[in-house]
């Protein structure tokens, strides 16, 4: 009767360290990425030639009907919104639709200057 323990198999090698790693690299990029919330609505810049991108924070959407909006807010509600938010900041960038009309961008932006924006950027697209 043999009473000797039988021999042992060797051990693999583990892959918990490299688990450890995914995760951590996981945990970096959800960490120092930022989601960027999607449009309120669809809008299709305008075409036009343009060499630079446009520079300003704050961004009010106007769909192809006139209708304005600005974190979360509607409306005349998006107007107050917004120059409450960019009182240091005297210029925002502008999302409008390619079909909205001159008029009634004409009416925004007399809207805007009347709230203490000075500086409008047009967000286009190139041909």
């Amino acid at each position: 009767m043999d009473l000797t323990d039988p021999p042992r198999r060797p051990r693999g090698e583990s892959i918990v360290p490299m688990i450890n790693v995914v995760f951590l690299l996981l945990i970096f990029f959800l960490m120092t990425s930022r989601l960027a919330q999607p449009d309120p609505f669809d809008v299709t810049p305008p075409d036009a030639a343009s060499e630079t991108a446009p520079e300003a924070e704050p961004v009010l959407y106007i769909g192809a009907d006139g209708r304005m909006h600005f974190d979360g807010a509607e409306g005349e509600a998006a107007l107050a919104r917004l120059a409450a938010a960019s009182a240091g900041h005297p210029g925002l960038q502008l999302r409008a639709d390619a079909r909205l009309e001159a008029k009634i961008l004409a009416r925004i932006l007399r809207q805007l200057a009347e709230a203490g924006l000075a500086r409008a950027e047009l967000v286009v697209r190139q041909p």
